[in-house]
This record gives C-alpha cells, structure tokens and sequence, in this order.
C-alpha cells in the first residue's frame, strides 16, 4: 500500500507574449493573491526594461540569470543517531530552477524604493553578470554545502 499520494508531473503553461513555459511558471511565482495579470504585467514590464537597458532580448538575459543562479547542490537535513547534520545533496533540473527563481523573487521583495518590475530588472541584470542578491545566496549555499561534505556519506 504506497504511504504518499502519487505526485504528478507538474507542467507550467507556456505564457501569451513569448510561449515560453520557463516565463509562465516565473509568472506564476510573481503572482500575488490570484492576480496574474499584475503579474504578467510586472514581468513583461521588466523585460522591456531589461532591453532598453542592455539591448539585449529581455527572454535572454531571464534565461541566462536563471541558469547563473541554478544551484547545483543543496542541503538536507537528516538525522542519524540523535544528531541531526545538513547533508548535501545534487539538485534535480525542475528544482534548480524553482529555487533560483525563488531566490530572485525574494532578492526583489527585499529591495525597496522602486517598483517591482524595476527590481526584477535590475535583479536580472545582476544575475545574468554573476552578482546580485539571489547570485550571493546561490554562493551562500554552495558554500555550506562544500563546508558538510564531510556529511555526504549520510545522503
């Protein structure tokens, strides 16, 4: 008898502008009390930013901030023998990109004195140049993770 719900493959529709389902699940992410169309707007707002800015497509520079961003470990905790240790484990393709998308979010929400789409723009553009606010997490976890590989045996 299995002991979890079975979990489906979660597919994100691809969103209007640019048919991208990496952009629809971002959107999705942005979204604040049902309302996507302030969503939509937000991250359409900022890709065109983003383009005046450097002169490069929008689409580009979200792609190449969410693959700089991606991390490639993460921690878990596991409890072994009444201690608990953060033991680091590789992340899978669908969660790296979940997470640095999450991380963007946050890294947004965090800056004030500007509108949203202007954060995001900005963010990205730190992203897509290896710096930033989400960048320093990604690295933040990297570098806990490298600090317990001594854990690793426990995964």
């Amino acid at each position: 008898m299995p002991r979890r719900k079975r979990q489906y493959d979660k597919t994100w529709k691809a969103d209007a502008k640019y048919g991208s389902p990496l952009v629809g699940h971002f959107i999705g992410l942005i979204m604040w009390d049902g309302k996507k169309s302030v969503a939509e707007k937000i991250v359409y707002d900022a890709f065109d930013i983003i383009h005046d800015r450097t002169k490069k497509g929008g689409l580009n520079i979200f792609e190449q901030a969410i693959k700089n961003i991606s991390p490639l470990l993460e921690l878990k905790s596991r409890r072994v023998g009444g201690a608990n240790y953060q033991v680091p484990v590789p992340v899978s393709g669908d969660r790296r990109q979940t997470l640095a998308m999450r991380w963007v979010r946050e890294a947004c929400r965090k800056r004030k004195g500007k509108p949203m789409a202007e954060r995001l723009a900005d963010e990205l553009i730190d992203a897509s140049n290896k710096a930033g606010a989400a960048m320093k997490k990604r690295d933040e976890v990297h570098r806990m993770a490298d600090a317990n590989k001594a854990f690793a045996h426990f995964a």
